[in-house]
């Protein structure tokens, strides 16, 4: 038994008639005929009998169709998804760290749907930290992630995406507060409130002061960040933290860091052995020469405007 026989027989139970039936399925009579014997001996039951000129189902035949029918409807929907699929629709599943649920991640995802309207696509949001987020990539929660650098990994596809500055924020009646900008090696002396060894921040942050050649007191450690902008206000140390906008807010001096130089960035990372949907390729892509064209508009100098010499 195959598809062939299955829609064979749909088409003359149809039609009740061979001659009718083989047109429409630009087959020779012959063939169905022999397709619907086959497939009646396979079964051992008739399935069609004669009537006139025609044929109809017998009662075996009844029930059959309804199960051929059910099936083929089955079928024929999982093939008509498959396509939608192959052209772009689907499910496309984000992680992101959450100040990037701010504007980030949802102007992404906004221009996106914007560009593809005639497809059925739909996203899925979800933040936490950078450790959770590869974790949760590695167990395939998650299509693409958007996290600080991660630890190199040869199953990571990692693309820089986006800047992320960091600072040094101490209390404002801290002596460190009537700065304008700060070098690392000149706030050793003073205890630090710093990300702990769950949050990826912790790495970047290490390397800064790796390139000082010390390590600062580390008088506390969390991993969230509001936690530490919370205790810097209220005089418990002082952070290197990226830079958000809480923090005009609060009772704080923001200070950028002069030395050592570092230039952070925000990574997508998607997981190698895993295959990516077309959709989640598309939005992949979308990113990349949305990058592509940011770069170009930095990098390309304008072009000075013609005149016809004319006094």
């Amino acid at each position: 038994m195959n598809l062939y026989q299955l829609r064979y027989f749909i088409e003359l139970a149809q039609e009740q008639h061979y001659t009718n039936a083989a047109q429409h399925l630009n087959i020779s009579q012959p063939s169905l005929s022999h397709a619907i014997s086959q497939l009646e001996e396979e079964l051992g039951v008739r399935l069609f009998e004669k009537a006139g000129r025609g044929t109809r189902l017998t009662g075996y035949g009844q029930e059959f169709l309804q199960c051929v029918a059910r099936s083929l409807s089955i079928l024929d929907n999982g093939i008509e998804n498959m396509h939608r699929y192959a052209k772009g629709e689907g499910l496309i599943r984000l992680g992101f760290l959450t100040q990037l649920g701010v504007q980030f991640i949802p102007r992404l995802a906004s221009r996106f749907l914007s560009l593809n309207s005639d497809c059925r696509i739909n996203f899925t949001f979800h933040a936490d930290r950078t450790p959770e987020l590869l974790e949760g990539l590695r167990l395939r929660k998650y299509d693409l992630i958007f996290c600080v650098r991660p630890v190199e990994s040869d199953d990571l596809s990692c693309v820089p995406i986006d800047r992320q500055e960091l600072v040094l924020i101490v209390p404002k009646d801290h002596p460190l507060a009537k700065n304008t900008s700060i070098s690392l090696e000149d706030t050793l002396q003073y205890p630090y409130i710093y990300f702990n060894n769950k949050t990826g921040l912790r790495f970047v942050i290490d390397e800064l002061f790796e390139t000082v050649g010390r390590r600062p007191e580390i008088a506390y450690e969390t991993d969230e960040e509001q936690i530490i902008f919370g205790l810097v206000a209220y005089g418990f140390g002082i952070a290197v933290t990226p830079y958000r906008e809480i923090l005009l807010k609060l009772n704080v001096k923001i200070l950028p860091i002069v030395r050592p130089a570092w230039e952070g960035n925000i990574y997508m990372v998607s997981n190698k052995q895993v295959y990516l949907t077309p959709a989640v390729t598309n939005f992949r892509d979308f990113i990349l020469r949305q990058l592509l064209e940011q770069q170009q508009e930095i990098t390309e100098p304008n072009t000075p405007q013609q005149t016809d010499g004319t006094a």
